[in-house]
């Protein structure tokens, strides 16, 4: 199995890295090929909102890493996407990866949208300072999962499983119980 990791955190050593990191092991430990990808180490330029990638499935800006990762998608069998939370959503830098692909991710239909990425299956992670279980109620950590959960929605991924931490500045240490919870996903992804 091909597994990709797209890690939309910018401090790699932080609960999202390490949380992501003990899935990529349990992943490699198995035999799998797993790749992970750091969104901020990406060279992305941003969407221009033409649309000319809808009607054309090929963005009109320059070729730069945001086609190489989609290409990875494409060749994955399933896909872990992990992401602090940035104002109840993802960070910048993971949004316009998926603003620049969308075009690889969903096709434009005149009814619906046509999922590209149909069949695979995914896992989400997102963790925030909020504690438990204001994290959700506020949408704090779930609303960077309901962000990632519509950006599958529209390729047809098949979300296997979710991960919430919250809490994270009152609890800065993964618990066993948090990487038990990393370990028990990746089973769901075989």
């Amino acid at each position: 199995m091909n597994i990709l990791i797209i890690n939309g955190s910018p401090r790699k050593k932080g609960l999202i890295s390490q949380m992501l990191g003990i899935m990529q092991e349990e992943v490699k430990n198995r035999g799998d090929k797993v790749q992970m990808v750091f969104t901020n180490d990406l060279n992305i330029k941003p969407c221009i909102a033409c649309m000319v990638c809808r009607t054309k499935s090929k963005c009109v800006l320059d070729e730069d890493d945001s086609q190489r990762v989609l290409k990875m998608m494409q060749e994955a069998d399933a896909i872990i996407m992990g992401a602090p939370c940035y104002w109840g959503n993802i960070p910048g830098q993971m949004k316009l990866l998926f603003d620049r692909i969308v075009y690889g991710m969903m096709r434009d239909t005149p009814r619906f949208p046509e999922p590209l990425m149909k069949g695979k299956k995914c896992i989400l992670v997102s963790t925030c300072t909020t504690p438990w279980p204001w994290n959700v109620w506020f949408n704090q950590s779930h609303g960077a999962i309901r962000a990632l959960r519509e950006i599958c929605r529209y390729s047809g991924f098949k979300i296997v499983a979710t991960i919430e931490r919250g809490g994270t500045v009152m609890h800065p240490e993964l618990s066993e119980k948090d990487k038990n919870k990393c370990r028990k996903a990746i089973k769901k992804i075989a």
